[in-house]
């Protein structure tokens, strides 16, 4: 288990109550040790029989090149390290109105598994209310705000819930990096319009947004940022139809680059990307290497968040006996659990990249400090 550095408020809507209710000693952050490989291996043979983990998607599930496949490739290097059997795993998936959330994480709790991952920060209300029932569980929450409780109007306070933590990370970074990247590549481009879609409204994209919104004005003030999102609800992450739609508006209405963070939504994005030939930007994973090559080439970068680092090193808590609940573990540029591709030269030229590792420097030594509400920048 990593020793946490940082301190993170916890994600949610009402950011101002949340900020007054949960301390800082309540939260803490990532460091970049424990970070899950690339690739999974042949799983090792000495691997714990009595250890378990169970694993509840999100909408988009198994195949989003996102953060639910993230969440795959951690529990697969767990596997291969002998941290659990693969046999002692289970997967799964949320339905595509995302209303089997709650029954998914009940289940996997009432089976008796030691570690239960919830890839979304819909799993949070569920997991607040059930984990004092499951106390020898550990529940682990990408994007989690269980750990807020009452303050967010959930049913347990933290100290309730001491086999919860959330898995936080400053997305807000790493799409200011975004925002620089696509208004330099713009100023290239000749072009004063860029774009932004998102998934599911609301506080934790909204981080995406006010970022990237911010890089954006750091390069050029009078540059036009268009925004679209998805819808209010979770199904939004799974609207590719939609994703792809809007997209194709935002290129007809002048926006040259267009940056997501729409879960599989975003496949939309890089459909209309390659129809339009133009410029896209991913996120969570390096999404240049996960789409076809008549859409890769079109992907300049990716916001990448190591969903796969929160969910091996929550896993190798569980099998070791370390796991702390009752924080939030926080992921960021400086603990590299933040960082940003560089697969596509073509589009993210050399002089671009080492701008943006500037602003990256800039960030990790606290000169910048990048907004997460889109609404104050």
């Amino acid at each position: 288990m990593p020793k946490w550095l940082r301190t993170l408020a916890l994600p949610l809507a009402v950011l101002a109550l949340v900020a007054a209710s949960c301390s800082d000693d309540e939260t803490t952050s990532a460091s970049d040790t424990g970070t899950a490989t690339d690739t999974a291996t042949e799983p090792a043979s000495d691997c714990d029989p009595e250890f378990s983990v169970g694993v509840a998607l999100d909408v988009g599930g198994l195949g989003d090149n996102g953060f639910n496949d993230l969440a795959k490739l951690g529990l697969d290097d767990a596997i291969a390290d002998g941290l659990v059997c693969e046999e002692n795993t289970e997967f799964l998936e949320a339905n595509s109105e995302g209303t089997n959330l709650d029954e998914n994480i009940q289940s996997l709790a009432a089976a008796g598994y030691d570690v239960i991952m919830g890839t979304g920060f819909a799993f949070s209300p569920a997991v607040n209310t059930i984990a004092p029932d499951y106390p020898d569980a550990a529940f682990g929450i990408i994007d989690g705000y269980a750990t807020c409780g009452t303050a967010c109007g959930l049913d347990n306070d933290v100290e309730a819930i001491p086999n919860v933590v959330d898995l936080a990370f400053k997305e807000q970074e790493g799409s200011y990096l975004m925002g620089v990247a696509a208004a330099l590549k713009a100023q290239e481009l000749g072009c004063d319009t860029i774009g932004f879609l998102g998934g599911q409204t609301g506080f934790l994209i909204g981080k995406f947004e006010a970022g990237y919104r911010a890089g954006v004005k750091e390069i050029d003030p009078k540059m036009t940022v268009l925004v679209e999102y998805l819808g209010d609800t979770t199904k939004a992450f799974d609207d590719i139809t939609g994703g792809e739609a809007k997209s194709k508006a935002m290129y007809d209405d002048g926006a040259c680059i267009i940056y997501h963070a729409a879960g599989d939504a975003g496949n939309g994005l890089f459909k209309a990307a390659a129809e339009k030939e133009q410029i896209a930007i991913g996120v969570d994973s390096d999404q240049f290497l996960t789409v076809t090559a008549d859409q890769a080439q079109w992907i300049m970068t990716s916001m990448i968040k190591r969903v796969e680092t929160a969910t091996y090193d929550t896993i190798a808590a569980g099998a070791e006996g370390t796991f702390e609940g009752g924080t939030a573990q926080v992921f960021d540029i400086a603990s590299e659990g933040i960082s940003y591709a560089t697969s596509n030269p073509e589009l993210m030229g050399e002089d671009i990249v080492a701008t943006v590792q500037e602003y990256s420097d800039k960030i990790v030594s606290g000169e910048i400090v990048p907004p997460d509400d889109p609404t104050k920048v």
